[in-house]
């Protein structure tokens, strides 16, 4: 057992990052050699998420896709040919609902870019965390750390954003899978852990 590429997707304060630390320690327990990585990284993860700069979308989902190939290449890639398990906190998904979806570049670029970056590579897994946005944002925001850049942007853009991951969740049903992660913190883990024991074939 190895070699997947399980993303975790959502809006802000969905809890993506916890639910990746609570999967990663239990896969481990199964034996499994875990990854644990994230998306935006490297220098341009603070040119995207913290401030207030105003990207024009084309301009700031090239930057997402520059930090990708980069991802991509120094760790995704070396990690799931050495039969590891990838965990990974946001990837394309997250560059379609927030540009190519609440900014309003387009499915269609979006697709092209990532023709063009990523090639022929989709996670095996993507686990997409729905929560309210009210319930989110509040979560969000008692979070202590600098990077607030998209939590700033407003009601009505995490609204649009919400219901993006919902329709990629609708288009790729075999890929994606949506988590009601409106409930305590272990009920939810259960709730993903039912989903990856079957896509993984675990007991």
């Amino acid at each position: 057992m190895g070699g997947q590429f399980i993303t975790f997707e959502g809006g802000e304060g969905t809890g993506k990052s916890t639910q990746l630390g609570l999967l990663s320690a239990r896969l481990r327990t199964h034996g499994l050699d875990v990854v644990e990585t994230r998306e935006p990284g490297g220098p341009i993860r603070k040119l995207l998420v913290e401030g207030d700069q105003d990207w024009d979308p084309m301009a700031e989902a090239l930057l997402h896709f520059a930090a990708r190939a980069d991802h991509l290449a120094a760790t995704v890639r070396p990690a799931l040919a050495a039969g590891q398990t990838v965990l990974c906190d946001r990837f394309a998904d997250s560059t379609m609902a927030y540009q190519g979806y609440a900014q309003g570049l387009g499915r269609k670029t979006v697709e092209d870019i990532y023709a063009l970056v990523v090639g022929d590579l989709k996670p095996d897994l993507t686990l997409i965390l729905d929560l309210p946005i009210e319930t989110g944002l509040e979560r969000a925001i008692r979070r202590d750390i600098d990077e607030t850049r998209y939590e700033r942007m407003g009601p009505e853009f995490h609204e649009i954003l919400r219901e993006a991951f919902r329709d990629i969740a609708e288009q790729e049903p075999d890929r994606c899978v949506l988590i009601d992660a409106n409930h305590p913190v272990d009920t939810v883990h259960e709730a993903i852990w039912v989903v990856v024991q079957d896509r993984l074939g675990l007991s």
